[in-house]
């Protein structure tokens, strides 16, 4: 049950405090404290709790909101804590579902205790790795060149020639070239345009039109 008043001791451990908004719907107020992270998990943590008896949820919503508060300002103490209890607990888990598979009579209660000690092992060994993660983060890379293409390519960076010579500006002078060629084969190529002979070479003189007829004939 949620109650919606001024802050007071509250003697019920079914009940929590809600600070309200002045002038604002009970509704609204309700329904944004039953959307805290901090209440679900309380809840959550009562249903699970009943071993330790009744737990109070006001108090398990202070102790998450301080918890998630030095999470949030960098403090990984709780979160160190937790992971390397729980590499624990699942270790302790693996060896009784180990020791109950070599105990079993049957193949198939074999099998089962076996598979359920290999995936708590595995889970246990994430739980490791998290830990040493949260401790050690990664270092950040930084990438200097990216080659993309979609078929075999050969990439050379600031290869030396021979003589010590760099063959930065080889692909321009390639460039270069290659527009000299086209703007010689276009005009090698023009056919549409005809040129006066020269004083030099009179035999080059344009050739009239030929009868292929007449031509057979002689």
């Amino acid at each position: 049950m949620v109650s919606q008043r001024k802050p007071t001791k509250n003697l019920d451990p079914n009940w929590i405090t809600v600070a309200g908004i002045p002038g604002e719907n009970p509704g609204i107020t309700v329904a944004r404290a039953m959307l805290q992270p901090e209440l679900l998990a309380a809840g959550t943590l009562r249903e699970y709790g009943n071993a330790y008896g009744a737990l109070d949820l006001d108090g398990l919503i202070a102790s998450l909101k301080e918890q998630t508060r030095a999470s949030s300002d960098g403090d990984r103490k709780r979160a160190d804590a937790m992971l390397t209890t729980q590499a624990h607990t699942l270790d302790a888990i693996f060896n009784n579902l180990a020791q109950r598979a070599s105990k079993a009579e049957h193949e198939d209660n074999f099998e089962r205790f076996l598979k359920l000690a290999l995936r708590v092992q595995s889970q246990c060994r994430a739980t490791w790795e998290t830990l040493s993660a949260i401790k050690n983060p990664p270092a950040v890379g930084y990438v200097r060149q990216a080659n993309i293409a979609h078929g075999p390519q050969q990439v050379n960076n600031a290869s030396a020639a021979p003589g010590g010579g760099s063959r930065a500006g080889a692909g321009k002078n390639s460039d270069q070239k290659n527009e000299l060629l086209e703007q010689i084969d276009g005009e090698r190529l023009d056919t549409g345009t005809t040129c006066t002979p020269g004083r030099t070479d009179p035999a080059m003189a344009t050739v009239g039109e030929v009868n292929g007829a007449e031509d057979r004939g002689r």
